[in-house]
């Protein structure tokens, strides 16, 4: 096991219970910061379903209402009318063929793709380099859609995507440290409630084993299980 600093283990110090309320751990989170950045807020759930099974795959996503505190550069990858409506909405980067190419070259100065499904097609050659980072346009996760304008402006308003590991884990960004306490848990509830709303119907049992929340740099606390009760 690796060392840790002192910064860290007095920051650990103040886990002295088990499990937190959500605002009790968030107001630990901010207590114990000592980094010099604005540290991200992240959030995991460990899920009582087996993601080897399809049809117990958990995934989805969800706008938080006070955004991640990250922005995205967006690549928008469609042709005609939609690359004026990908531009106006705000997309870092727009284009067609030409920007596919640049693509495939090894350009990849961007952290999400939205596609309209008639360019697919030539997108499917970016399979290789998209899919090893995650990037390749999903309709289930909204990047691949006619409507540029809304996939871009969600996206920009703080949309997240969520996806079960192979370890039975979802985790994300929630926030950033520097956000109120009141934003940090509007936005995990909402996160939360995502996940509980995306159980897939074949789950049997516990949806929910363990929830924590975490710092970049900094310890973990658990959740306490009555959030799901609210």
């Amino acid at each position: 096991m690796a060392n840790r600093g002192k910064k860290y283990l007095k920051a650990r110090d103040l886990r002295v219970k088990s499990e937190y309320s959500l605002e009790e751990a968030v107001d630990l989170l901010k207590k114990g910061h000592y980094a010099k950045f604005d540290e991200s807020v992240d959030i995991a759930l460990r899920l009582g379903v087996n993601p080897k099974q399809s049809d117990q795959m958990v995934r989805g996503t969800v706008i938080l209402p006070h955004g991640t505190g990250k922005t995205k550069k967006i690549c928008v990858l469609a042709s005609g009318e939609k690359l004026k409506e990908a531009e106006a909405a705000g997309a870092d980067y727009a284009g067609g063929e030409e920007l596919i190419e640049k693509i495939a070259g090894g350009w990849i100065d961007f952290d999400i793709v939205i596609a309209a499904p008639d360019i697919m097609r030539s997108v499917g050659k970016l399979g290789r380099i998209l899919g090893t980072k995650g990037l390749t346009p999903n309709p289930k996760s909204g990047t691949m859609t006619f409507d540029i304008k809304k996939a871009v402006e969600e996206t920009k308003a703080g949309k997240v995507e969520f996806r079960i590991d192979k370890t039975s884990i979802i985790h994300s960004i929630i926030g950033k440290v520097s956000f109120s306490e009141a934003k940090i848990v509007d936005n995990a509830k909402t996160f939360i409630a995502a996940v509980v709303h995306a159980r897939p119907s074949t789950a049997k049992g516990k949806f929910v084993r363990s929830m924590y929340l975490s710092t970049t740099m900094g310890p973990s606390f658990k959740i306490s299980e009555d959030i799901l009760e609210k």
